[in-house]
């Protein structure tokens, strides 16, 4: 399964390496299309593929930490 998603950070994760802890921690494979981040806030879009449960904790993972997850796109195998 193949993902896009957007992503909003809150300001109180600036110093939270996020985006490196879902490479290292969860089986997928993960590309970065566009992001911009500063002090107070941050957002980017992302392609995450790999197994749909793995998919799934990667979000909930995501949504512990308080990012705002916005599904854009689905592909299926």
């Amino acid at each position: 399964m193949k993902i896009a998603i957007g992503l909003t950070f809150p300001g109180t994760l600036q110093d939270e390496s996020i985006i490196c802890y879902l490479c290292k921690n969860f089986n997928i494979n993960l590309n970065i299309i566009e992001a911009s981040f500063s002090m107070a806030a941050g957002w980017s879009i992302l392609t995450i593929e790999g197994e749909e449960a793995e998919i799934k904790r990667t979000n909930s993972y995501l949504a512990e930490k308080g990012v705002k997850v916005q599904q854009i796109q689905i592909e299926k195998k």
